[in-house]
Order: C-alpha cells, then sequence, then structure tokens
C-alpha cells in the first residue's frame, strides 16, 4: 500500500512538473476555440455568396441572438484544406502576433445591412481569395479567422 502511494506521489509531482514546464499541454481552451471556429466560419457542404444564405446561417449558426453581428467570413472548403493551411509558414496577424497562416480558400463573406435580432439582414460576397487565420496546438488547428 505505501508504495502504491509513492508511485502516485511521484506521478502527481511529475505531471505537475512537465504543466509548469509547459511540456502538456491542456487542451480544452483550445479545443473550445477550435469549436467556435468551426460554428463561427466553416460551412464545406455550401457555396453560399447569396443574401439569403448570409442571413440564414448567420442566424442558424447563432451569430444574430442577442446582436448582429457585423461581418462574418464563411468558408467553402473540407476542414482538412482549412488545416492544412496553419501548415504554411507563419506570418503576422492583426493583432501582432505570430501565429497566422495565409492560404486561398472559396469563401462568403457577410457584411450586415440592417435588422434587429434575431432578424439580422445581411449582403453576401462570394468569391475565391486569399484568408488569413491564426492556428493553434500540437497539431495546430485553425482557432480564429482573422481577415
Amino acid at each position: 500500500m505505501m508504495v502504491l502511494q509513492k508511485i502516485h506521489s511521484l506521478i502527481l509531482v511529475s505531471l505537475l512538473t512537465m504543466l509548469g514546464l509547459g511540456l502538456v499541454q491542456l487542451s480544452y481552451g483550445q479545443n473550445a476555440m477550435y469549436q467556435r471556429f468551426l460554428r463561427q466560419h466553416v460551412d464545406p457542404s455550401n457555396r453560399g455568396g447569396t443574401n439569403s444564405y448570409c442571413d440564414s446561417t448567420m442566424r442558424s449558426r447563432g451569430m444574430t441572438t442577442s446582436t448582429c453581428k457585423n461581418v462574418n467570413t464563411f468558408i467553402h472548403e473540407s476542414i482538412q484544406k482549412i488545416k492544412n493551411i496553419c501548415n504554411t509558414p507563419k506570418v503576422r496577424c492583426k493583432n501582432g502576433r505570430m501565429n497566422c497562416h495565409r492560404g486561398q480558400a472559396r469563401v462568403t463573406d457577410c457584411n450586415k445591412t440592417g435588422g434587429s435580432p434575431p432578424n439580422c439582414r445581411y449582403r453576401a460576397r462570394g468569391s475565391t481569395r486569399r484568408i488569413v487565420i491564426a492556428c493553434s496546438g500540437n497539431p495546430k488547428v485553425p482557432v480564429h479567422f482573422d481577415k
């Protein structure tokens, strides 16, 4: 019994030491940001590009509940293609951090034109253009749409 307690104590001390050194990553925060990124920005099954697409998708994704989100971009690519952007060279994000990456994607940009929650109205602009996303974790996953 005493040996078992010593082993548990040693394992606990080792784990806490690795956490303190940053060798073990707690992934809950990263996973929550990744899930939010998917909800707000990824729609591979649709080509988007219309005002009604923006109106209905912004509503169904919860971005018009209490306020109308002014601007949002939906990426119409597979999540694997979006994750691959995280493997491109790092570029500076708008906030100055160096965890952004650039890639090409089909997108729909939605810009608020009026209405009030939950019936916000948007103008859509579909295009294929360069996007910049912030990535985090190991392996890297997208966590923020920068531009």
